[in-house]
């Protein structure tokens, strides 16, 4: 039995989920929300919207982000996925090194006549991992995480003084690395971005980039670092994040139409069956309603207090949020192979813990549903989280790149 959840770990995770539903359902009467809308008996519960989006080949999207780290292509591999060439991104001939704009926010600025912190030296890194490799970012003991590795492989570099201080303590001589952006197990990041400081002056990028590229070949690899200014921080000095979810279509399954997903809704109210399928153009309208709008998605946000989800901490500007369909090839693939896939690309400020993935799941069970396109929209004035779907997925979810300069819709891969 553990072989067999270790071959299948979405099929264990929605057991898991089945039997945590069930000794829900015995304690508590109102564990599923009661839409009052017109399609709310064409709705998938929580139980049902979990297992469909598991039952995905995950496996091709997996292997996808494995190749775009293992290259380290960047976000120029997913323009390609689109046919798009993001020529902000100027790569060398090895596709090691690259500049972008937001270098220019983020220059060495002159610390003349300065000293204490002032004299220490700050280090932007952006980093590519595969998500499916580790246990998420943020350091934990005994868990394979991204943070833990880059911290050990940076603490060569830590200044005499900070590496006394830690042997008194009895802790390892480890860097601390600041992140724009912690990213769940599974999830997969293009050009995260975090940085390191320390007061010795020997200290080179290239040190850097050499030291962190021995920690996991092939599933961790800097893509870039550079020596900033003190006053950089890759989280307050970030005007937007982007992510894009790539949700696996069933192999065997057509394209189908507004017209043809309507007459399957009306088809299956008759009867109460609820629909497998849902119209990608329908996922599309749905998403879009967010874009330009600054709004709360607490309804939204796992594994936080939905009481202190008040007021301005919760409010997501949403510059760029559209859907589109792509085929996902893989390295080992020709042109006319491979499986279709549905991308949501997203752009925001902020983000909440898991906010992306609960958005994708929930837009899919609406748009199965027949739901209006102002569903998510309605959802925001929910009571209750359990009114939007559980997080689809991790596999399917990449941060793309964090940026520092002003947002340009330009640069985004879905448009109009």
């Amino acid at each position: 039995m553990a072989t067999a959840a270790r071959a299948n770990p979405a099929r264990a995770r929605a057991a898991a989920f089945s039997t945590a539903a069930a000794a829900a359902a015995e304690g508590d009467d109102h564990v599923h929300y009661k839409h009052t809308d017109a399609c709310h008996h064409l709705r998938w519960t929580a139980k049902e919207s979990y297992e469909y989006m598991y039952a995905r080949p995950w496996s091709r999207v997996v292997d996808f982000y494995a190749e775009l780290v293992r290259t380290g292509a960047g976000a120029a591999g997913l323009a390609n996925l689109f046919g798009k060439d993001e020529s902000e991104y100027i790569l060398d001939t090895n596709g090691e090194d690259y500049t972008t704009p937001s270098e220019n926010q983020t220059t060495i600025k002159p610390s003349k006549d300065r000293g204490g912190r002032w004299e220490r030296v700050t280090f932007k890194i952006v980093l590519s991992y595969h998500g499916s490799s580790f246990d998420g970012w943020q350091k934990q003991p005994g868990l394979n995480t991204v943070q833990g590795l880059v911290e050990k492989h940076l603490g060569q570099f830590v200044d005499e003084k900070k590496a006394k201080q830690l042997q008194a303590r009895s802790l390892p001589i480890e860097g601390c690395a600041v992140v724009a952006g912690r990213t769940d197990k599974g999830v997969t990041a293009l050009q995260q971005v975090c940085s390191f400081y320390t007061w010795r002056k020997d200290v080179k990028s290239i040190y850097i980039k050499d030291s962190i590229n021995k920690a996991a070949p092939d599933k961790l690899r800097p893509l870039h670092v550079s020596e900033v200014s003190r006053e950089f921080h890759p989280n307050f000095a970030a005007k937007w994040r982007r992510y894009l979810y790539i949700f696996p279509l069933d192999e065997e399954a057509k394209p189908i139409s507004g017209e043809e997903q309507s007459s399957k809704i009306l088809e299956g109210s008759e009867y109460n069956i609820k629909p497998q399928s849902f119209d990608v153009a329908k996922v599309d309208r749905i998403i879009r309603q967010l874009e330009g709008k600054s709004l709360s998605y607490k309804m939204f946000a796992r594994d936080t207090q939905a009481s202190r989800s008040v007021g301005p901490p919760t409010e997501c500007f949403m510059f760029h949020s559209r859907a589109a369909v792509v085929k996902l090839h893989s390295a080992n693939e020709n042109c006319e192979e491979g499986i279709r896939a549905l991308c949501i690309e997203l752009v925001a400020n902020r983000f909440l813990r898991k906010m992306v993935r609960v958005l994708v799941a929930t837009t899919i069970r609406e748009a199965a549903a027949g739901a209006e396109e102002d569903a998510l929209l309605n959802l925001m004035e929910a009571t209750c989280r359990r009114a939007t779907a559980p997080p689809a997925p991790p596999e399917g979810l990449c941060l793309v790149d964090v940026g520092y300069e002003d947002f340009n819709r330009q640069r985004c891969f879905i448009v109009d």
